[in-house]
């Protein structure tokens, strides 16, 4: 059985990205999106017009300075290697608990498509006053170019107030 990791949120966070659950190399560094393939650091970074940064403790700070908060619809689950389709014994996240915790949420994003159905079968899109959307996974098994992931996630700055780039 393997466990998520507690949501990088804080109260001024108005968007949520939620993932399935972490990969190996995620849980081993114990990092969100810690998989030097996968792309998600780098186009939120590209999306905010910043500089890619290798510390984490720094893209933590960064992600949480946009307003934006990470966790996993997946509590806990079984699964051999990282990949989704393997995903066994789900235990959904507390997510009555997050939004009445956290009621600043506006939008709800969906790094691909296994969080999404997964939070639509088990959770549902009760929640009063907030959005949801489905992305392109940022994980290198969801192969799309890099350029069309980008150009879809750039909704997220509709959300924090940017500018479109």
């Amino acid at each position: 059985m393997i466990h998520c990791f507690a949501p990088l949120i804080d109260t001024s966070s108005k968007v949520l990205i939620l993932g399935s659950m972490p990969g190996i190399k995620s849980l081993k560094k114990q990092q969100y999106y810690a998989h030097p393939r996968n792309y998600f650091w780098r186009i939120l970074y590209t999306l905010f017009d910043k500089s890619y940064e290798e510390d984490y403790e720094k893209r933590r700070s960064f992600i949480l300075e946009q307003h934006i908060a990470l966790w996993d619809v997946l509590q806990s689950c079984e699964r051999e290697g990282s990949l989704d389709a393997a995903i066994r014994e789900e235990e959904v996240n507390d997510f009555d608990w997050l939004f009445q915790t956290y009621s600043h949420i506006e939008c709800v994003f969906f790094n691909g498509s296994k969080a999404y159905e997964t939070f639509k079968k088990n959770i549902g899109f009760k929640y009063e006053g907030i959005t949801f959307q489905k992305l392109p996974s940022t994980s290198p098994a969801h192969a799309i170019k890099v350029e069309d992931k980008l150009e879809s996630w750039k909704v997220i700055l509709k959300k924090c107030n940017q500018k479109i780039i």
